[in-house]
């Protein structure tokens, strides 16, 4: 089993499908440099093959200024020197907020790949609201999945909220289901979350493990 980062993991997907835009620092200046092109707010991500679920150990920070970066980056450090981790770096990425999404693959002894998607974030486990499909998957199968979620409400937007742009979002689906095709390998592929707006859908966290 091989196991991607969230660095390496993106840049696979990045060919597919959009992701928000970040650099990988080794120190606060780099940090700091970084937020010339990636503009505050910004989150900070510890990035270590020993903490691929970063959130569990506070390993995410969000910030808005360069005061709180470098208290941010002070704090990441500490989390990893406690947790003995091996640092790759720290993520700077640019940060907006939306929907918080997830889409995953799984390769299944009997049918092969299947992509799931449902509402993502740390409450996927909790609602466990989500839909199925075979990949490679259509833009048919993929409006069909959008409308199998109990809260799909949330996307198409009520009481003032705009939702998100649905178009996209089948759009983003279609070709996540067709990423198996090229990289047969895949065992899993998490993206959580995708966060999406009515304007825009982007990649913000993602985990691949391949076959040996």
């Amino acid at each position: 089993m091989k196991v991607f980062t969230e660095v390496e993991a993106e840049k696979l997907i990045s060919k597919y499908l959009p992701v928000s835009k970040s650099k990988l620092v080794k120190n606060i200046k780099e940090a700091i440099n970084s937020t010339k092109k990636i503009k505050y707010p910004v989150a900070l991500k510890i990035i270590s093959k020993d903490a691929l679920h970063k959130s569990d150990i506070g390993g995410v920070i969000f910030v808005y200024n360069e005061k709180e970066l470098i208290k941010g980056f002070e704090k990441l450090e500490k989390i990893s020197k406690k947790h003995k981790l091996k640092l790759d770096g720290i993520m700077v990425q640019e940060y907006f907020q939306g929907k918080q999404l997830v889409i995953g693959i799984k390769k299944d002894p009997s049918f092969g790949h299947a992509i799931m998607f449902g509402l993502g974030g740390v409450l996927v486990e909790v609602l466990k609201d989500v839909s199925f499909r075979i990949c490679p998957i259509t833009e048919k199968d993929a409006q069909e999945m959008i409308d199998e979620l109990k809260a799909k409400q949330i996307l198409y937007g009520f009481r003032g909220d705009k939702g998100v742009d649905i178009k996209l979002l089948k759009k983003i689906l279609v070709k996540a289901s067709k990423i198996p095709l090229k990289h047969k390998d895949i065992t899993e592929l998490d993206i959580n979350p995708l966060i999406m707006t009515d304007k825009i859908g982007k990649v913000v966290d993602a985990r691949i493990v391949f076959q040996k």
